[in-house]
This record gives structure tokens, sequence and C-alpha cells, in this order.
């Protein structure tokens, strides 16, 4: 202990506490605050800062209460880690720190750490990354420091805070000390800490809740922390909690993928063996993964919000809750508000008629006064522009403008066309001479930014804008023009949305003067437009607000009044001159009053903050007119200016004195510069929005207005839109200033956002409108949303109109507080409206930045607003990190940032991204641009490198989980269905026909015999190798031949009945082998041979069907006899175990002694082996007369005769391709040509050229070779048709599977295939399954198949409900062909076994002579049971015997006549019984949910679902850049919600290939859960959703 006791006591001595820094002398102190800047913005490492800031205190360091000098030397190596003491109350006195005085009250803070107090013990998952994503680039992580963080338009950027109390524990790079500790404590240091500050055992102790103890920090200062340092560090490291990551994971800091499971606080002591679980087949796995989805479990037990009540229905029977209010919410109670006037506008002896007027005055009158002073990046004056200058300038460029741009001699402008006015920030002269001429010329000036690239956020929305003002000419100036992306020709480029402009240079050069007898005419002030103001809406969209020429006027003269302007006065301005406050201070108003303005661009308040306020000092400026975000940055730099003096401001004007983190900025910037002569008096907040220009402005000292005023509100009750001083509950509060009073002549009244504009309630928040006339009048060419917002009309509580004049929306939200003084708490675009509570954008972040800002988010870039997913609006958090932020930080940082919003704004957050620094899409002045980044992150293109989403949590209006009804007995719905007219549903094939010539034989082995003698040479088979040359062909004779040699081999050497594994690839050996098996006796299983590469997967599986299907004796070829035999196999499996394994490429010549004849049909004849998609080995028995029936029934389907050609891609091991591939040539005697699936991988046109070139009519594929098709020859179709590749002869290709038929694959391929003539009917599915390997299939004869569209909401309730082609929820389903002969179909109630009707989902039966006979052995579910084979109906027909298939579907009578005449019955298959997930009491089908996830993102190459304990885990395999895993996450979420109702509880992204599939292009979603719980797929990324 005593170690760790003198490394904590001279941490607190290294960072000096309140009441030490006091002691230190100033310059000292000054030097620190420079220090910490440098850190804060990234210009010096954590090691240097901790280097000169040990050398700053060395000498001071003895003086605090005589601790021994010795022990702080020795151990200043490990004091790295900087704890910071809670000193939030004495901050006011800390002058030189006010880095610690970021943009927000410390109360908003304070609140933050005690809110992360609370919650201490909770822990999440963290998720798992892969190390290559580790590595993120930040596009530019070295940019110079850019004090831009706050945006111009959306404020975004701003509060590159954080504050004193933030957390205790600061410094980039995990210091010595905590590592130590966790080190010694834990022995491994991936806890992952989602908790509060005091969570990691170690340096981190202090937490803000013993604020108290340090309210009273006297001479004691450093023992009372030590000794509070060391109770809080016991408490945490005796309690260390175990490391059940399982995997001896001790050094997992440097593993591949560090993934990290620590249990939540409660049970630490015992939870060893939580990581011990088992799978679904009672497998246990010990898994870090399945420890870490245990540990999201006991997370999602936290109670939910408040438990709802009503629903609404979303147009069907699954209701969606409703979120009604709590009855105990907050409600107004105040009176009706009555109007606010302001004070009556005073009459102007002499005011110019209007503002061209006013310049022409000065510019005649007074030529050489100052009018405006620009200045380089240096802060050097570069040119005063007087009024003089002004007047004859505007005058050239209008007479310019008018007369010396044609197009075919006629002028290209005409009086009151609109001009886009495109100027840099840093030329504010020749933009104002512009600006200038255009009025004079009596055009319409429309400011905008200046493109930098051909993609600029947002800049397709200006293009909009510029395209519906009709603007055609541009005009901008030399250096500018320059600067331009240009096109190959050498004009600027066209940008991305943008109508074609005509680019005018304004420099001297290009303007002509005019003649003496030309001027400018200058008029009264009228209703026309003067100029158009742009904004960005929240949505992105952009409008032009239109201005009126008196309304510039009248609003000059307003502010001309509020602010007691006076002729010739100098005023400073920091803002953007090109709209709102920076344009009507510093371009307008101050031309009407011949003031002086010196324009401060932004590129030297990035160079030196200081700048504004050097000005001031120098130009003796009145007034200045700034942002917060300019104070604030000023405050970071105001070291060595001893000489700077405010005494000359009387005014300085906050222009987003209405941001909820101004307050702050305004009380540090006095509270240092009070000392320089600023006056408290002089800061003016004032409220404005492009709408309703400024809507109130604090009056400057000399008027006799009442003092300004704050309010602490409850963030409870603005969420209601109450206004509730808050006195007890300190967490969740908003400190709010007055933005002072309404401005002359204006009558402003506050009304509901919603709905009718009814007048709010005096403590109620609503929209502020202003009726003057001095506000914007309309959105250019947009009538609606201007009668909306500029046009409206208030009314009291009864409806009446509180005034016959208009009012215009301001787009603020707020109230009238005591003394009217107007207050202001948030903006229309910031609010997002969450279960009918509002957040305000702009709190949240401050919130955020409260957590830990500086430490961890790059600039204090953070952006939050709000999507709309499942009806409801949810809250997305997207911050920059620092380059230098370590995993483990981020997620802590992450973690911390949920719980200080949960409980202080009492609201979710549905995603929380990281995004790498400089990434976010920026705004004009550097902010963030809010509409973009939201684009961004709906498109999954925003690109982050950490994500958290708690779906979880918020998501509290999913419907009730489905309660199941007591069924109706099977005998009242037989009623039921009779009683509505509707028909029990079942179907069958045709009767099978009368006997033909080889009908007569039971067994297939003497079909071959039989055609042997017949038509010895006739060819039977006919294989093709990848060039698309014959490999091998056998006719009757030789295959008989062959057939033979093997049996003689056999038969010395085996037993009648014995079971023989054939393993051979593809081909005639494979048949050859199958009937010399059946000629001696035996019986025979195919068993497709392991792949040379990849033994490790494949050969397991060989061996498990060996085994389990009793196998006495192998036969294969030479190359795989070796193979199995080899030294990679012998990893794979015990070679040794073996059974016989004999090769037969060189077999004697000789003929058995005679042929084998089973005694009875009903003897088996083969084994089916086959995994399904569960994952399942399954055997099934085919007797010889179930062969000869099913080959009967293919033959009459297909129409097959001998002199029939048809062509077969599919693998021949099991179902209906085995018997496709090995039976039915045999039994009708018609030509196969085989095509080894395989073999396409290498020449991807070998089957469709084999199907041209041979002209078959019929043939069969799998959808995997349909897909290699699709994907493969998409675009080569052309070279096909060269090739002379015609696939017209097609009448029927079928796809053999045993799932619903994959619509949009068969279509695809039928389209791109029509080309070459494939006809767009040809293409069909077939239905089989492990108890019936053909049950249908589309034949040659019988109508098309049939497409419905069903509910998919009513599958999940077991239920088919027939919708309309293209409605919401519709499912396209294809019947899967036509129900072969002789076979019956009936669909039952899976739990009742009673017969269903017409159009009712249940699981298909099947009776047929061709049904297997029963399982051979079922590996892995014993309990695969003997009523899959024969089951009877509990109701109606109870005799016969049906088999189950596990297979949901329904029929449905179509309006189609069959071969027979009768209507045609169609079979739907919906998809297998044993693959659904049951959630929520609902049946859903993997399928459908990959369907939606594939379609939400481009890189979704394929996606697969399964369940682990009640969750659901979505894997997607990202087709791209690993950059984009972690957009999948949200989106993933998003699409699963809004179509499927179900939170995803894991998303896992992994490489494309990683989800396994079988021959049949089925997914093996269980292989692949057990592989996820296993640990072994690599994952690019796994997020844990909340």
């Amino acid at each position: 202990m005593a170690e760790r006791t003198s490394t904590g006591l001279l941490t607190m001595m290294l960072e000096p506490t309140p009441a030490v820094a006091m002691t230190l002398p100033a310059e000292v102190r000054e030097k620190l605050a420079e220090l910490e800047l440098e850190l804060s913005e990234g210009d010096i490492t954590q090691k240097g800062y901790e280097k000169k800031r040990g050398k700053l205190l060395a000498p001071y360091i003895p003086q605090i209460q005589g601790v021994d000098p010795s022990l702080q030397i020795d151990n200043r190596i490990q004091a790295s880690s900087q704890a910071v003491l809670p000193g939030s109350k004495h901050n006011k006195t800390r002058a030189a720190n006010t880095r610690d005085e970021r943009f927000r009250s410390d109360l908003h803070t304070e609140a933050v750490q005690a809110a992360l107090a609370k919650y201490k013990e909770r822990k999440m998952p963290m998720p798992s990354k892969r190390r290559s994503v580790l590595v993120q680039s930040s596009v530019e992580a070295c940019t110079p420091p850019d004090t831009s963080s706050a945006s111009e338009d959306e404020g975004s950027l701003r509060r590159q805070g954080r504050l004193a109390t933030s957390t205790p524990y600061q410094g980039h790079g995990h210091p010595a000390v905590e590592h130590w500790f966790n080190r010694v404590i834990q022995g491994s240091s991936t806890s992952s800490s989602a908790s509060s500050t005091s969570s990691h055992p170690g340096g981190r102790s202090v937490t803000t809740t013993n604020t108290a103890a340090h309210a009273a920090l006297n001479a004691n200062a450093a023992a009372t922390a030590l000794a509070d340092l060391m109770a809080h560090t016991q408490l945490d490291n005796h309690s260390a909690p175990p490391d059940v990551t399982g995997l001896s994971e001790r050094s997992s800091l440097h593993a591949e993928r560090p993934q990290v499971a620590s249990v939540r606080g409660g049970s630490r002591g015992c939870n060893h063996h939580t990581n011990v679980m088992e799978t679904a087949d009672g497998v246990p796995v010990n898994s870090r993964v399945s420890s870490k989805i245990q540990q999201l479990l006991n997370t999602l037990k936290r109670p939910k919000r408040p438990p709802l009540r009503e629903f609404f229905v979303d147009d069907f029977e699954e209701l969606l809750d409703v979120q009604q209010p709590d009855p105990n919410q907050p409600k107004p109670e105040g009176q009706q508000m009555s109007p606010l006037e302001g004070e009556p506008l005073g009459v102007v002896t002499n005011w110019p008629p209007s503002l061209p007027a006013a310049l022409q005055r000065w510019g005649t009158a007074q030529p050489k006064s100052p009018c405006l002073t620009a200045l380089d990046n240096a802060g050097k004056p570069v040119y005063t522009l007087t009024y003089g200058k002004l007047w004859t300038r505007s005058q050239k460029l209008a007479y310019t403008l008018l007369n010396k741009l044609s197009t075919r001699n006629e002028p290209l402008l005409m009086p009151g066309d609109r001009v886009a006015l495109v100027f840099p920030n840093n030329d504010p002269v020749m933009f104002m001479v512009a600006f200038y001429g255009c009025l004079l010329a009596e055009l319409v000036p429309v400011p905008i930014e200046v493109p930098l690239t051909r993609k600029d956020a947002g800049s397709q929305q200006i293009g909009f804008l510029l395209g519906s003002c009709g603007v055609t000419l541009a005009l901008t100036t030399d250096a500018c023009q320059k600067g331009l992306p240009k096109a190959q020709t050498g004009e600027v480029a066209t940008f991305k949305g943008w109508p074609r402009l005509l680019w005018f240079v304004t420099d001297g050069k290009h303007v002509v003067k005019p003649p003496k007898d030309w001027h400018p005419p200058i008029r009264e002030a009228s209703n026309d437009i003067a100029y158009i103001e742009y904004k960005t809406s929240k949505e992105g969209s952009t409008m032009g607000i239109t201005v009126s020429h008196s309304a510039m006027l009248a609003h000059c003269h307003v502010l001309t009044q509020a602010c007691g302007y006076t002729e010739a006065e100098t005023i400073t301005n920091v803002l953007d001159f090109k709209r709102e406050a920076g344009l009507w201070h510093g371009v307008l108003t101050s031309v009407m009053n011949r003031m002086h303005v010196i324009s401060i661009p932004y590129s030297l308040m990035k160079v030196n903050p200081l700048s504004w306020i050097q000005k001031v000092h120098t130009y003796k400026a009145r007034v200045a007119v700034v942002k917060s975000r300019d104070m604030h940055w000023s405050l970071l730099a105001q070291r060595d200016q001893r000489d700077i003096s405010l005494s000359s401001l009387r005014m300085l004007i906050v222009a987003d004195g209405a941001n909820p983190w101004s307050i702050s900025s305004c009380d540090a910037f006095l509270n240092v510069f009070q000392a320089r002569g600023l006056r408290p008096e002089v800061i003016c907040p004032c409220a404005s929005s492009s709408e309703a220009m400024t809507v109130a402005i604090r009056r400057p000292p000399e008027m006799g207005v009442p003092p300004p005023g704050k309010a602490v509100l409850s963030m409870g009750g603005l969420s209601h839109s109450v206004i509730r001083v808050d006195t007890e509950e300190k967490l969740s509060v908003l400190t709010v200033q007055d933005v002072g009073q309404v401005m002359p002549g204006a009558l402003v009244c506050v009304v509901r956002v919603e709905g009718t504009p009814y007048l709010c309630q005096t403590d109620e928040v609503g929209e502020i409108c202003i009726s003057s006339g001095s506000t914007g009048v309309a959105y250019f060419g947009l009538p609606g949303m201007t009668k909306n917002i500029f046009e409206t009309i208030p009314v009291t509580s009864s409806g009446v109109p509180i005034s016959d004049r208009p009012f215009t929306r301001s787009s603020l939200l707020g109230f009238v507080g005591p003394d009217s003084l107007v207050f202001v708490v948030g903006k229309m675009d910031g609010l997002m409206v969450v279960s009918g509570r509002r957040h305000n954008a702009d709190d949240v972040v401050a919130t955020a930045l409260a957590v830990e800002p500086m430490k961890f988010v790059y600039r204090g870039r953070i952006a939050v607003f709000s999507v709309s997913v499942l009806h409801d609006e949810r809250i997305v958090v997207v911050a920059e990190q620092r380059p230098d932020a370590s995993e483990e930080d981020s997620f802590q940082w992450m973690s911390r940032v949920l719980q200080a919003i949960d409980s202080i704004h009492q609201v979710g957050v549905y995603c929380l991204a990281l995004v790498p620094a400089n990434t976010l899409p920026k705004a004009p002045l550097g902010g963030i641009h809010i509409s973009e980044t939201k684009q961004r992150f709906l498109e999954g293109a925003l690109h982050p490198c950490n994500v958290l989403m708690c779906p979880h949590t918020c998501v509290t209006n999913l419907p009730k989980p489905r309660q199941k009804q007591p069924e109706v007995g099977p005998a009242s719905m037989i009623v039921g269905n009779l009683v509505a007219g509707k028909r029990i549903a079942q179907a069958c094939g045709r009767d099978v026909a009368q006997l033909e010539d080889n009908d007569q034989f039971l067994y297939i082995q003497d079909v071959l015999q039989w055609r042997a003698q017949a038509t010895p040479d006739h060819p039977l088979f006919l294989v093709l190798n990848a060039k698309g040359t014959v490999a091998s062909t056998a006719s009757c004779l030789q295959l008989h031949k062959r057939a033979e040699r093997v049996a003689a081999a056999l038969m010395g050497r085996l037993n009648t009945g014995d079971h023989v594994a054939l393993v051979y690839p593809p081909g005639i050996d494979l048949i050859a082998t199958f009937y010399g098996c059946l000629y001696a006796g035996c019986v025979p299983v195919t068993v497709r041979p392991p792949h040379p590469q990849n033994l490790a997967t494949t050969l397991p599986t060989v061996k498990m069907i060996v085994e389990v299907s009793k196998s006495v004796c192998i036969l294969t070829t030479q190359a795989i006899m070796k193979l199995l035999k080899s030294k990679d196999a012998a990893a794979a499996v015990d070679i040794k175990s073996w059974p016989m394994v004999l090769d037969t490429d060189d077999l004697p010549r000789k003929k058995s002694p005679q042929m084998y004849k089973p005694p009875t049909p009903e003897m088996l004849a083969y084994l089916d082996f086959s995994v399904s998609t569960t994952g399942i080995l399954a055997g099934v028995k085919m007797s010889h007369a179930a062969t000869s029936a099913l080959c009967r029934s293919i033959k009459l389907q297909c129409e097959l005769y001998p002199s029939r050609q048809i062509a077969i891609c599919l693998d021949p091991y099991c179902g209906l391709g085995f018997a496709l591939w090995c039976l039915c040539s045999v039994y009708s005697g018609h030509q196969s040509i085989l095509v080894p699936p395989l073999e396409l991988e290498s020449n991807a046109s070998l089957w469709l050229a084999a199907v041209s070139q041979y002209k078959v009519r019929v043939t069969f594929c799998s959808y995997s070779v349909m897909e290699m098709c699709t994907k493969g020859l998409g675009s080569q179709t052309e070279a096909l048709r060269l090739r002379n590749v015609n696939l017209s002869c097609v009448r029927t290709c079928m796809v053999v599977a045993e799932e619903r038929p994959r619509i949009a694959l068969t279509q695809s391929f039928s389209k791109i295939f029509k080309d070459l003539g494939l006809s767009p009917r040809a293409v069909s599915t077939t239905f089989g399954c492990r108890v019936n390997v053909a049950i249908c299939l589309q034949g040659t004869s019988g109508p098309d198949p049939t497409t419905v569209y069903v509910d998919m909401r009513a599958l999940r309730h077991d239920r088919v409900r027939l919708v309309e082609r293209g409605s919401p929820h519709s499912l396209p389903l294809m019947e899967s062909g036509k129900i072969l002969p002789g076979v019956k179909v009936i669909i039952a109630n899976t739990e009742t076994k009673g017969p269903l009707g017409d159009s009712h989902l249940g699981e298909i039966w099947v009776s047929s002579p061709h049904n297997a006979t029963g399982y051979y052995t079922v590996y892995g579910e014993e309990a695969l049971h003997a009523d899959h084979f024969n089951t009877k109906l509990s109701f109606g027909d109870t005799q016969t015997v049906w088999a189950r298939t596990g297979y949901l579907g329904f029929l449905r009578r179509t309006e189609l006549t069959d071969a027979s005449g009768e209507r045609h019955d169609a079979l739907y298959v919906v998809g297998s019984l044993d693959e659904t997930l049951e959630l929520r009491g609902m049946r859903y089908h993997p399928i459908d949910i990959e369907t939606s996830v594939i379609r939400s993102h481009k890189s979704i190459a394929e996606c697969a679902v399964f369940t682990w304990t009640n969750l659901l885990v979505v894997v997607v395999e990202l087709e791209g850049s690993e950059q984009e895993a972690l957009d999948l996450v949200a989106l993933v979420t998003n699409v699963v919600l809004e179509e499927h109702y179900l939170i995803v509880g894991v998303v896992v992204v992994v490489d494309p290939g990683v989800i396994p599939i079988n021959s049949r292009g089925e997914k093996q979603r269980m292989h692949l859960r057990d592989g996820f719980l296993a640990d072994q797929l690599d994952p690019i990324y796994v997020a844990y959703n909340m």
C-alpha cells in the first residue's frame, strides 16, 4: 500500500488544488493554462505535458504542508495520472485555468458527474473489433488546430469544453500508474468499465459526489484529498472483478482482437463459471461470446421506462404501443400570456427613405469617411473602404451589370432578377461593393457560400435554391474565381444540382465607368425584394428567405434604436457578413448610420482567437458583434495580453445569446476581462432567426433597462414544455440567460408548437412569433410554407385572433419571463420529440460534452439529431474522437454519455457513434453540417470507428408479445371451414397411369439389365468437363458391364444387406458402383468426397456419414483413397478407424456369379444422407418400391422417353439431385447430360452452353448454380450470344430445392437470359424434403407457376392474408411446381394435427408411394420421431397415413385448369418449421429478416440470422472496405425494427463467404451459430445492442 499511497499523494500535489493554486505566482498559472491548452489542442503529447508541468511546479511543491520533497521527486515518474480535484466551487477564482470553464455553467458538469456516480456499478459488454479496423486513420489526423469548432449555422461544434470536474482522471495515454494498478490487481487490463468516474481500480478515484468535502478546502487541502483518495482506492481495489473472459486472456491487450467481457457489478466474486455455456445440443461451449451475451442479458434486465397502456392499430392486428401521457407530468398552470409590445419606434429627422439613398448621401457628403476595414490573416489592415469608394464602385458595378452583359443582343439582366454573390469570408470589401451594386441596379443579391469541391455538404441544395430563384449570373472575385473547381474546358465546373451559371468577376478591370448622364435609380423603400438570404432547414433542404426593401430599412431603424447606434461609431464584426446578424449589423445598419466596421475574417480568428479583442482595443470600438464561441476561444488565448483594454465597449452583442451554452461563455468571459475594463452590463445577448430577423436584444446600459435575468429551469419540466424553476433537484436543470427586450415597434407572442397557434400560458414554452415591419417576407417560390411561417395568426384559447396583423414564426422556443424579458430555451431545428416529450439537441450536446470533453471529443465536435424509427423519433449522437483515443477510452466515454443523458434528460440514446477526427461534413464556417451528417448516417456512409446502439432501452412502443390463444379444436375447425364454405386444403397429383413396358419391373437394377439386353448401345449418360468437352459417356451395356465388375468385387468380401459408402466425384463411376451394389445385394450410401484443400471441415462429415450409416466398406477412386489415409487426413479424423477401403479404378473384368434378387420390394434399396438446413445430418431409407415409384412419377411429370435429352447441373449425392443423376435415366431411358456444378467455378457458362449445344428442353439446376450464372454471366450475355448460345429450346428449367422459392433470384435469372432466348415462363422450382425427396416438379405440361402476395405480419401469426402486389409488408410467394403424380398433400395444424382450410398456413403433410420409409438414424437429434413418416389426422380422414415434411405452407385453389381439366391447386412453401424463430410469441422465418437486412445497404453481400438465449443475432457479410463495417450496425437494427418489430441483440459483421452454405445453396444457420458461439468466425466487428 505504501507505494500506492505515495503515488496518490504526489498526484494530488502535481495538480495544484484550488486553494493551493492561488499561492502560485500569476505567470506560473498562466503558463499552466497555456500547457493545458496545448494538450487539449493535441499540440503536445501527454508525456511532454507532464514533463513541462512537473518542471513548472517543482519549485512550489515543498511549500505544500511540508511534505517530504524527496518523496515527490522519486515518484514523479509514476505520477502521471493527474487526478484533478473537483474544484467546481472554486473555478471562479482560477483565472488561469479557464480551459475548464468550458461552455456550460458548472452546475451542469456537476450534475453530469453526480449522475454518473449513481451508475458506478453498471457494466456493459464492449464491442469486439478486428485489429485492422482499430487503426482508423483520420482524414487529416494532424491538421493544425481549427478553432472553428463552432458551426456558424447550426451552432454545433461549439463548446470545446471540458469542465473542471469532468473526470478526476485525465490524460490520454493510460499513464503508468493506471497501468500498474490494473496489472497488479486484475491481471487483465481489459475490464470494460462502462461506469462512472471511479470504476477503474486505480487512479480515477475522486468522484464529484464528495464535492462537499472539498468545499471547505483549507490549508489541509492536500491531506484531506489524500485521505479521500486512499479511501476510494482501497474500496475499489479489493473488489476487482474477476476476469471472466475464459480463454486465459491474461495478455489480451496484445491479443489479436481484444474482446472484453466483464460481469456487471453485484455478483462479483462468483462468476468464474459463467462462460461455460451449453449450445442448443447441450455441447458445452467455452466461449467469450456467450459470456458477453449473458452479460448483455443481465444488462437488459434493467427496468424499462414506465409501463404503457394504450395501442394504436398499425393497419393490422399487430398493435404498436402508443405512449400515453403520464398523469403526473407537469402541466402549465399560468394565465394565458398577453402579447408583448416593444417600445414605439422613434421618429428620426432626415432618416433616408431607403438604404441606397443612405449610401448616396454618405458617398457624396462624407466620401472620406471610413466604411469598412478588411484585415489579412496576420491581423494587419489590408484596405479601408471609404463611403466615397463604396458609392462609386457600387455605381460602376450596377452600370456594368445592367448595360454591358448581354446575350444575343438582349441585356442579360433585368431589374428584379436574382444574382448569386459568391465571395470568400475574408473579402468583405468586394462583397459589400457587389451587394450595394446589385441594390443600385435593382437586382436581387443572393449571397451564398463559396463551393470548394463539387460535392460540398449541402451544395446540391444550394444549387436547388439558385435554380428555383432563376439565377443565371454569379458575381465573385478574381482570386475566388481562380480557386473554383474547373471543368476540362477551363470554365468553372457545374456543381452537382446547380443551374448553368455565368461567372462574372467584379474586380476593377472588368467594370466600366458609367457615363456622366447615367444615375442609378434611387427610390423609396418599397415592398419589392431587396435580397434573399439562404437558410438550411433541419431536413437539409435550403430555402431562400426574401427580405423586402421596406423590411430591410425598418430592420436597420429598429437595430439603430435598440442598440443606440450613432453616426460614425466604430464596430468590430466577427460574424459571417453574408447572412443574419453579420449582415444586419456589419453591412446594412452600419451604412445607414455611417459607421466604421472592422471586419475580422474567420481565418484570422483561427490563427489568433484574440484578434477581435485586440481590434476593439486598437480602434477603441464602441460595439463588437460576436458569437459565444469567439468569447470562448479568446479566453483560452488571453495569456500574455497585459495591455488590452475593453473599456471603450458600450455593447458586446452576443449573436447566439439564445444558445444554452452562451451563458457560461458570457460569465467566464466577464470573469476574466472585467479586470481589463469590460463592464458587466455591456454584454448584450440577442435572439434572432433568418425568418424573423432580430427578435430581442438586451439593451445597452445607458437606456435604463431592468437588470439582466437568469433562470434555472427543470429539464423534466421543459421536456413537457412547462417552465418550472428548479430548486431541489439539482441534477437535471438548464440555466438560461435572458435575451433582453422585444424590438421597438414589434408585437411578440408565444404560441403552441404543433397544430393551431394558440397562445401559450405564462409558464409554458412555445414558439416565439413576432409581428413587425422588419421581418423576412416569404420563402422564395414556396407559397405553402410561407403561409405557415410568415403569415401565422395566433389565437386565444377561445379561438379569437389576437391581432389583425400576421405574425412570423421565429423558430425559437422560449417564454417571456419577469420584467418582460425574453428567454430562449431552444430552436425548432434542434427539437426532438421522443415519446411525446421534447428534447433540445443543443442541451444533449452540452450534457455529452460535460462528461469529459477535451480528453476525448476532438475539438468538441458533436452532432445530435433524431431519426424516425418505428413511429417515434430516436436520438442519435455522433462525436469525433481524438486521434489518440484508445478502444477502451472510447467505449468508456460512450457508456458514460449514455448514462449521463439518461439521468439528466430522462431519455434514452438510440445510437451513439464515434467517427475519426475531422471526418464529419463541415458547414461553411467549420461547424458540423447536421443535416448532411444525418443523411450519411441513414445512408450508411458515416464510417464510424465505434458504435453503441441501445434499442432495448429506447424502443418501448413495440407491439405486446403475442399470447398464444387456446387453440380451437380440430373438429370445430372443420365445421367452421365447412360453414364458411371453405374447402379442406388438400390436393393430389395425377393418378399414376397404366403400366408401360418397363413398369413391370419392381426393381431399378432389373430395368438396367433389361435395357442392356434390349438397347445395348443406347447412350444413357454423358459427363462434361470444365472445357465443355465430353469427359466420359456410358451406354446401357457399358453401365451394366461396369456394375457387374463392382458386384463381382463385392460378393466375395461382403454379405448381402451390408452398407457400402460410395465416395466418388460426380461422374459415371458413382452411377456404376451404385448399380454394382444393388447387383450384389448391398445397400449403397452416396457420400460427397472430402475437399482436398479443406480436409479439416469436409473430412469429418464423410467420417460421420460412414459411421452413422454403419458402412462396412468404402468404395472410391485411387486418388481419394490416398487422400483418406493421408497425413493431412490424420490431422482431421482418426484414419485408423476407417472400414475396408476398395478402389474401383482397375477392377478385373469378372462377371458376378449371379444377381441378388431382393425377396420383397419393401426391402431397403439405398440410404440417402443429407444435412438439413438446421444442420442436422439425417439419413432416410428408400425401399425398392419407393425408388421405382419415384422414377415413374418423375417420368410422367416430365414426359421422359428414350428419345429425350435432359441436362442436369446438380450434386449427385442426395435427394432429388441423386435421383435425377443416378436413377431416372436408367428407368426412363432418356439421355442425361451431366454437368458437375463444381466445374462452373472455373467456367460459369458451362451449363448454359451445354443446354444450348444439345438443344435441351428440360434442365435441372440448384440455386447455387443459378446464382453463379446471374453473378458470373450477368454482364456477358452479349459475348454468349456471339458464341451462339441460344436458350429458346428450353421449355422448363427447374431449380431443385428444399426451401421457399427464391423469387428474386429466379426472376433476375429469367431477366438476364431473356436476351439469349430464355422464355420468361421456363423457370420454376421443385420442392422435396427428407420424408419425400420429390413432392412438386413443374414438369412439361400444366399451367405456369403462379405467384401470390401475402401479408408478412399475418404470417407471423400463422395466418395467410392475401394482399395486392406492392402493398406494405407484402411478401411474394411462388408456387413450388406441380404436385407429382401419385402424391397427395394436405395442410395440417402443427399443434392439433387437424386438417386446415384453403389458404390457411400449416404443416405440409404428404402421402405417396415414393415416401421414404423412415430415418435410418438422425445424428444430433435422436428424437426425430417415427411420426414424421406415419402420422394420421386427428379428425376428418383419419385412415390415410401421412408423412410430415416439417415445412409450413398452404394450398390455394386457383382459377387455372390442370391437364385433367380440374381446377388447379397450387402449393406454396413458406419455410422450414425447424428454422423458424419464435420471438415475442410470433413465428418469424429467417429468410424474411435476412431479405430486409440485405436490402438495407449496398455492401451487405449475404446475411443470416439465428437466436441465442432469446436474442436475435444478425450476421452480415460485408462486401466492401472494413471501414463500412460499423455503418451496418445501425442500418440493420433500424430495418429489422421497422419491418419486423424485433430488436436485434447482436450484429456480427464478417468477411464474404463466412456464412456456411450447403450443396443446395441453403444457409447453414445452426453451423453459423455454433461457430459464432465458439468464437470461430473471426468477425470484423461484433456490436452488442443494449
